[in-house]
């Protein structure tokens, strides 16, 4: 049938009628078949990738609403309007009525259609979509079209002519259809109600963590905030209406954490981290060798399995997951609808440029009027597509990328739970947090330009189709030139990539070495080595600064080609075009027409090698990641949980373990068993492997051999104690259930019931992080009462009982972990130093070097002649005594008796105490000790070592906060001041000079578009105009490379500044900024907002500029063209500001509280790092990962509004710059006549430009003021309060002094920080120089505050410390503690050699080195190491043992040789024979000096010349040994109950 028939004889489309009619209109069967059948092709095709996308969804049917039934209801009656229009048309043809087929054909496929439409209602109900987008575009193409159908059918009525009835009956028709689409379409502004059901996760995990289930989910239960977008309309989520009111509010007043709206379900953490983690295992599980699966019947690898590994050929060890391959089946399938959106972009980018080639046409034709305005609506209802599109591509990419952050986050962390011992030498925590903070965000930042792989060839192919329509193969010449840049670039982006690389490397290093430094920070401003540790930073951080001015000139040479590249292009083009035939002339049609088709050949020209960076950042991240994820992890087959075993709760059967898989076995060929419900002790000297047996129970090293077996539930508690950063009882509960009679007991029990009254908030007091607002001993108790109060079958406890006072550790032995204490049914291995309890032990392992050479009872021990039964002889006595009564006329133990022997009693007293014998009655003195047991626990929280400050809310940690309001301009001003002057000028000197020429290279092109065509069809001057369109591109070029090289060398200037300046008042802050501020917000200090200074601010900053000199170069053109626009300027321009000025207030503030939320990941990934053991030891992995799962999406909370305001602001500002580019149409279309076509190329062209560059320029000002935060944050860092100055010029002491060590306390008193009680209360003692002062007194009694204060860690409040008498106070810190030498309670190490360790400012020779390593007992360690003193220290110390570390701490004060020696605590975590060792060189070392002794072991002290006793900061006892015994008071007290008195 041919078209005529079937439009019943009337033409389909009349070209000629219809484009010179005054008059629009179409055909009546044009109108039915294209305006009523369009809408049913887009539904029916549309239609099935809907049905696809969301069969599978995991929401729950909806119930039926009034809203629903609305919707049924009206598209039911058009259903039936269409078959009863069917139906009268049927009766029509069977009367014989002449009828056309259209008007069979569309009502027969429009009530398809609508019963197809009813049909995804109903669709939409069942899988719980609230709002149908399919739908609503439907009805709109319906309204949009239909709008051309209802003005005919008006014209029809109005004309007068006599209708049929058929005519009048379809008109009826069409009119009551128009009213039921318009109906429908009012209620796709609304949306349907929540499904019945919350949807389920299909990645849901299943795990028994029940009893440990996070306490948190409660209150955020009740803190709901649901996130208004899921509930919005199609037409809300598109035009992102339903993200005004958050803007609004923002505009009104600062926006907090609580108005922000959670997370939607599909992008919360853990979802997103466990969808990712199924995809990564089932890819590693492709790349598992099958012998490691290997796994016998008793879940113990098989004996072969070591000779088959070793079998396996070296090219499968390099074959590894690819972490790529799981991102993209992760997260591909979604991103696709990102890449459809992208490709519909494209193509609408390419209609403008036909339409300004259709509209120079009508300026030059007679064509009628309306053709012009229906270009220029045309114009402005394309661009709004194309932005709504855009816009909705960016919004699809940015939750991509925030959902892949969130998954490599959570994977990283969960990698970092099971990282074997080898790998963690390897992944520094500095390096981890770097994964988390700069890769991650590398690859998120990827996202939206991702599709610039592809996005730009294809643009690029079709600017150059289009062109050669109109340039023919001149086109190829610009091609040409693109070519012939792509081998450049590739050169320059391996160089980038090398550079990137590296740079890496070093800001890993750097932030490794930042944490180390603050995690020791006491110790190094006691060791005055914070310069060197500065140097150590600068020297890295110059390293990567010289990489990244490398990288800067690559960068230029980049900016120089792709900048210049465009202009290049159109210069080569036109030049070839007009060069190769002289009839060749350009009119307006091709330059402008040229230009705007070059202009769209720009942004894929300039993404690229934006693309080459993000893909060379995002290759190394990725890389790094991957390396990070595919480390070894701990062997869960290492230890067998599963095997019963009758009466017999640990075993371990022919067992040799190391730290790491190539490393020497630690402990060797290792058989034990332990009985059910027994207590069993472990002893050994410093490194014998101690530690390391408790590791391997733990499942933490690497087995070579044999069989370990553990049955039941573990608690452990570490030796040094961790704790978190919450209230006391949420760390003793650890995610327990809390039962208050249990609780109470536990406290009770664990001796933490004094410490609760004293408190400010009782049990609900935050502790800080690393306990810091807890002594040594707390600390250590509320670890035990942890243990306590999870009720586990087995407790693995390592040395817990060093860290606590001798009467302490008897109550916790008692009551606690001996044979009557509430776990004396539990089974316990308790590794400990001292002997004392040893006697009420069912079994003492004894380890020496790594094996067991010993295993017995306590007296079985005394009577073999084995390795350590001479230790135990020796011992025994005076620790046992402790636990026993003895007789009257019993002694104190020898080795007491040997020092006191020494000690002149010259008391006047008459009652003559002989050392080892009673004569009196104690009770007195115990009720004086009891007495001042409780006054020192009510003042406790004033005197331990950082108490907690007096705040309403009792938190010692300071909560970051949001600056709110305008970014101060001195911010900004700093900022500039750091790039510098000359660099400023250039900088904006390069912009002006970009913007002039391109400006002029226009106008120039329009001028010479509009010269006269001679008769002979060529053009004057050609070459003249062509000469200075070429001159004025190579200033451009000059100016890019001006602009661009001051950019990157002022950035680097600046950055150099601002670290340098925060780096050095960070490290000469008060303690007291250490003590309340989390270190992993320090760290995001020197991390992320670094890396926004280093990176992120010099690009949003030239962005801004760049786009600001464009859009003020943009409207100098357009009204240069068409004057008359210059009235539409002022509005426009005002609507702008407001609109920016609306938006700001709230990005502003969001970009703040996504700041502040991102420290707590870091402060929380620090403390899991720490106490990674004791996790994995208590199995409560799943809710530490639950925790970093909330903090993540904390975070994100406040990053996708951030983002999605972009997406806002980015809308209406395009709508904004649409109606420019209408206006200027429009103004083009009635100055018909007065302009020339070369002129009005030159106005819309720029037009269409000014959309893109208003709408970034305001985003660029915004994001620029929004990342200027990080330098605001920076400031505040580089502006802390500072400590004294380190040197004083006019207070220098001499050279050899102190020359005799004399100490003295005049009235001094002294606290924490201003606003907190005394710690030290008007002290006034005289110590002799070559004095050995031991200092005792109860936890908590200031005894560590008066060795802060000897430091000048804390201040004088009054009074004044002199040595040597030169008043401390006045001098310099470095001049002070440089005299100074200390053994700290916690020995830190830094990672490096052990030569850094021990002399940082390598001022000492070797020889002096090894003799302090002779002296400290370490030579032969030492010695033994293949590397000696160059041998690698882990981070932190961690391949060495906790007394080891201490014994690194007394070489260095034997290296320093001062006269005064402060020894805190030191032998608390070494054995006793090493305790011995280590006082014998003390008094042989340091016979001349002053030693400054604080200890819990009053052993230790007995040999003092005197003893200070201490009672809450105050002086309450100082004398000899003898005379403080005979006074029978405190010190009397604390000396019967250590045992040293019977």
């Amino acid at each position: 049938m041919a078209l005529i028939e079937f439009c019943g004889d009337e033409k389909f489309f009349d070209a000629e009628k219809v484009f010179n009619s005054t008059n629009l209109e179409f055909s009546y069967c044009f109108e039915h078949v294209v305006f009523d059948l369009t809408p049913c092709a887009f539904l029916f095709v549309c239609g099935i990738p809907y049905y696809f996308v969301h069969h599978k969804s995991e929401n729950t049917t909806i119930l039926i609403s009034k809203l629903f039934t609305t919707k049924v209801v009206f598209t039911s009656i058009l259903w039936l309007l269409s078959w009863v229009n069917l139906s009268y048309t049927i009766w029509e043809w069977s009367h014989y009525i002449q009828i056309p087929c259209i008007d069979l054909m569309s009502p027969f496929v429009l009530g398809l259609a609508m019963a197809v439409a009813l049909f995804f209602l109903n669709f939409d109900r069942k899988h719980g979509l609230r709002s149908s987008g399919l739908l609503t575009c439907y009805w709109i193409l319906f309204i949009v079209l239909w709008a051309f159908v209802f003005k005919s059918q008006v014209e029809l009525l109005l004309s007068g002519k006599k209708l049929t009835q058929g005519k009048i009956f379809r008109c009826v028709m069409f009119f009551m259809s128009y009213v039921c689409v318009l109906v429908l379409f009012v209620t796709s502004f609304f949306v349907d109600m929540p499904s019945m059901l919350p949807p389920q996760d299909p990645f849901a995990e299943d795990h028994c963590e029940s009893s440990t289930a996070y306490p948190v989910t409660e209150e955020r239960r009740k803190k709901l905030n649901p996130c208004p977008e899921p509930s919005s309309s199609f037409l809300s989520r598109i035009m992102f209406e339903w993200f005004s009111r958050m803007v609004w509010n923002g505009y009104k007043r600062p926006l907090v954490q609580d108005d922000l709206w959670d997370l939607n379900r599909e992008g919360k953490a853990g979802r997103v981290s466990r969808h990712f983690l199924h995809i990564w295992n089932q890819e590693k599980n492709k790349y598992k060798k099958p012998n490691i699966e290997t796994i016998s019947e008793d879940n113990t690898l098989s004996n072969n399995d070591e000779e088959i590994l070793i079998e396996q050929p070296a090219t499968e060890k390099k074959k590894e997951p690819s972490l790529l391959k799981a991102l993209v089946k992760t997260f591909g399938p979604f991103y696709l609808v990102g890449t459809f959106l992208k490709i519909l972009s494209d193509i609408l980018t390419f209609v403008s440029p036909q339409l300004l080639n259709a509209m120079i046409v009508f300026i030059s034709s007679a064509a009628p009027v309306w053709q012009g305005y229906l270009l220029a609506v045309l114009m402005f209802v394309v661009a709004i597509f194309q932005s709504i599109i855009l816009q909705q591509y960016f919004h699809v990419c940015i939750i991509i990328g925030m959902r892949l952050r969130s998954a490599v986050i959570s994977a990283v962390y969960r990698k970092a739970l099971l990282l074997s011992s080898a790998a963690r030498k390897d992944s520094t925590a500095g390096e981890i947090v770097n994964l988390m903070s700069v890769d991650a965000q590398r690859l998120m930042d990827l996202m939206p330009y991702l599709n610039t792989v592809w996005s730009a060839p294809f643009q690029i192919i079709l600017a150059l189709y289009f062109l050669w329509q109109i340039m023919g193969p001149s086109t190829l010449a610009g091609l040409g030139v693109m070519v012939l840049l792509i081998p450049l670039n590739g050169l320059i982006a391996s160089k980038l990539f090398k550079l990137e690389s590296e740079q890496m490397e070093l800001k890993d290093e750097r932030i490794k070495v930042m944490n180390e430094i603050l995690n020791g920070i006491k110790v190094l401003k006691m060791y005055a080595w914070e310069l060197s540790f500065r140097d150590k930073v600068s020297a890295i951080r110059s390293q990567e600064l010289k990489k990244m001015l490398q990288a800067a000139y690559l960068n230029v040479a980049v900016s120089f080609t792709w900048m210049c590249t465009p202009f290049l292009v159109s210069l080569t083009t036109f030049a070839v075009y007009l060069l190769s035939d002289t009839s060749h002339v350009l009119n307006a049609q091709k330059a402008f027409v040229s230009i705007s088709l070059f202009n769209i050949l720009q942004f894929p020209l300039i993404m690229l090698p934006m693309l080459l960076s993000f893909m060379v950042q995002a290759k190394v991240s990725l890389k790094r990641l991957q390396r990070f994820l595919n480390n070894d992890e701990l062997d869960p087959s290492s230890v067998d949980c599963t095997t019963a075993q009758q009466n017999t709760a640990v075993s371990v059967e022919n067992g040799t373990f190391a730290w790491d898989k190539d490393g020497e076995p630690i402990l060797h060929n290792i058989f034990l068993s332990v009985p059910k419900g027994s207590l069993v002790a472990v002893v050994g000297q410093v490194g014998s492997g101690k530690s390391s047996l408790i590791s391997c129970l733990l499942g933490d090293m690497e087995k070579r051999h044999g069989q370990v077996t553990v049955q039941g539930s573990v608690a452990y508690v570490a030796q040094q104690a961790w704790i978190q950063n919450m209230s006391l009882q949420d760390n003793v509960l650890y995610g327990r259930q809390m039962y208050a009679c249990k609780y109470q007991d536990v406290i009770k029990t664990c001796e933490l019931k004094e410490d609760l009254k004293m408190l400010p908030a009782s049990d609900q007091t935050e502790i800080g992080e690393k306990g810091i607002n807890l002594s040594g001993g707390q600390k250590q108790r509320v670890s035990i009462a942890r243990a306590v109060y999870q009720d586990a079958d087995i407790y693995l406890l390592d040395d817990p009982l060093s860290a606590v006072d001798a009467h302490v550790g008897k109550n916790l032995f008692e009551n606690v972990l001996g044979p009557g204490g509430c776990l004396k049914t539990k089974t316990r291995i308790l590794v400990t130093h001292g002997v004392a309890f040893l006697s009420q032990t069912d079994k003492i392992i004894v380890l020496v070097n790594g094996r067991i050479s010993e295993v017995g009872d306590y007296n079985e021990l005394l009577t073999r002649n084995g390795d350590f039964s001479e230790f135990l002889k020796n011992y025994a006595e005076q620790e046992s005594s402790s636990d026993h009564e003895l007789s009257n006329d019993e002694a104190i133990g020898s080795p007491v008796f040997s020092r006191l022997s020494s000690v002149t009693f010259t008391d006047s007293d008459s009652s003559d105490i002989t050392v080892g014998s009673y004569g009196s009655p104690v009770s007195n003195a115990k009720k004086e000790l009891r007495r001042h047991q409780r006054k020192i626990r009510k003042t406790e929280e004033k005197v331990h070592k950082v108490p907690e400050d007096k705040y309403t809310e009792d938190k010692l940690m300071t909560t970051e906060t949001a600056e709110v309001g305008n970014i101060n301009p001195s911010v900004l001003f700093q900022y500039l001041r750091a790039v510098g002057f000359v660099a400023c000028i250039f900088l904006f000197l390069g912009y002006i000079g970009d913007n002039t020429a391109t400006v002029y290279s226009s106008i120039w092109l329009s001028m010479w578009s509009d010269d006269p065509v001679n008769a002979d069809g060529t053009q004057n001057g050609t070459n003249y105009r062509l000469a200075v369109y070429g001159v004025l591109g190579f200033a451009k070029a000059l100016s890019v490379v001006t602009s661009s090289f001051s950019l990157y060398y002022g950035a680097i200037l600046a950055s150099t500044y601002l670290h340098s300046k925060m780096l050095d008042n960070i490290l000469k802050a008060p303690m007291s900024f250490f003590d309340t501020t989390p270190l992993g917000r320090i760290v995001n200090r020197f991390s992320k907002d670094i890396y926004l200074i280093d990176e992120v601010i010099p690009t949003s900053l030239s962005s801004f500029f760049e786009t600001f000199f464009m859009s003020l170069s943009t409207l100098f053109v357009v009204i240069y063209s068409t004057p008359i626009f210059a009235a539409l300027v002022l509005p426009i321009m005002i609507l702008y500001w407001f609109v920016q000025r609306f938006y700001v207030r709230t990005s502003r503030q969001l970009k703040r509280l996504e700041s502040i939320s991102r420290s707590p990941i870091y402060s929380h990934f620090s403390e899991t790092l720490a106490g990674a053991s004791t996790i994995r030891a208590y199995r409560t992995q799943r809710r530490f990962i639950t925790q970093n799962e909330e903090k993540v999406d904390t975070n994100q909370t406040a990053y996708y509004p951030n983002v999605d305001s972009n997406r806002w602001l980015a809308l209406r500002l395009e709508i904004v710059g649409n109606l420019i580019v209408l206006f200027a149409a429009i103004f083009a279309v009635i100055e018909r006549g007065r302009i020339s076509p070369g002129v009005v190329g030159l106005s819309i062209s720029y037009a269409m430009e000014i959309t893109m560059i208003l709408n970034w320029m305001v985003r660029n000002a915004s994001q620029a003021e929004t990342n200027i935060v990080a330098v605001e944050r920076v400031e505040e860092y580089a502006n802390v309060n500072q400590e004294a100055p380190l040197i004083i010029n006019d207070n220098i002491p001499a050279v050899t002094w102190p020359e005799f060590g004399g100490i003295k306390f005049v009235n001094y008193s002294t606290r924490y920080r201003e606003g907190l009680d005394l710690v030290v209360h008007k002290v006034n003692i005289n110590i002799s120089g070559g004095e050995k002062v031991g200092v005792v007194g109860r936890t908590g009694a200031g005894k560590s505050s008066l060795t802060l204060a000897l430091f000048r860690i804390i201040e004088a409040a009054e009074g004044m410390i002199t040595i040597d008498g030169l008043d401390i106070g006045k001098m310099g810190l470095h001049s002070l503690r440089s005299k100074l030498s200390i053994i700290p309670q916690d020995p830190v190490l830094f990672s490096g050699t052990l030569r850094m360790n021990l002399d940082p400012f390598e001022v000492y020779k070797d020889n002096e080195l090894w003799d302090a390593l002779e002296h400290s007992h370490l030579k032969t360690f030492v010695s033994d190491l293949a590397d000696k003193l160059e041998h690698k220290v882990a981070e932190g110390g961690e391949n060495l043992s906790v007394g080891q570390r201490q014994l690194i701490c007394l070489a260095r004060a034997l290296l320093r040789k001062s006269k005064i020696l402060v020894l805190d605590e030191a032998t608390a975590a070494v054995d006793l024979e090493t305790d011995d060792l280590i006082q014998e060189t003390i008094r042989h070392q340091f016979a001349d000096c002053t030693t400054f002794t604080i200890a819990h072991r009053i052993n230790t002290i007995m040999d003092s010349t005197r003893v200070l006793v201490l009672d809450a900061g105050k002086v309450v006892e100082y004398g000899t040994p003898g005379k403080l015994l005979k006074a029978k008071g405190i010190f009397y007290s604390m000396a019967k109950d250590a045992g040293l008195i019977s």
